[in-house]
């Protein structure tokens, strides 16, 4: 859901933002800014933004017929 155009703004995957240092960034616009803050320049980059993570696999719960072809 990288591309989807109805994401929470963030400066964290701003195109405007760089980042700075630990949920810093320096914005174009508004100098030093935090990651969680946003104004009404945000412009959406799917690049910047960091995947969810993947969910762990039930290893208990597998045996060795499952990945048999």
């Amino acid at each position: 859901m990288f591309f989807n155009r109805n994401i929470e703004p963030s400066c964290s995957y701003c195109k405007r933002g760089l980042a700075l240092g630990y949920n810093e960034y320096i914005c174009s616009l508004r100098g030093v800014v935090t990651g969680d803050g946003f104004c009404s320049s945000f412009i959406y980059e799917p690049t910047k933004r960091e995947p969810e993570a993947m969910p762990r696999l039930k290893a208990p719960e597998l045996s060795e017929e499952d990945f048999v072809i």
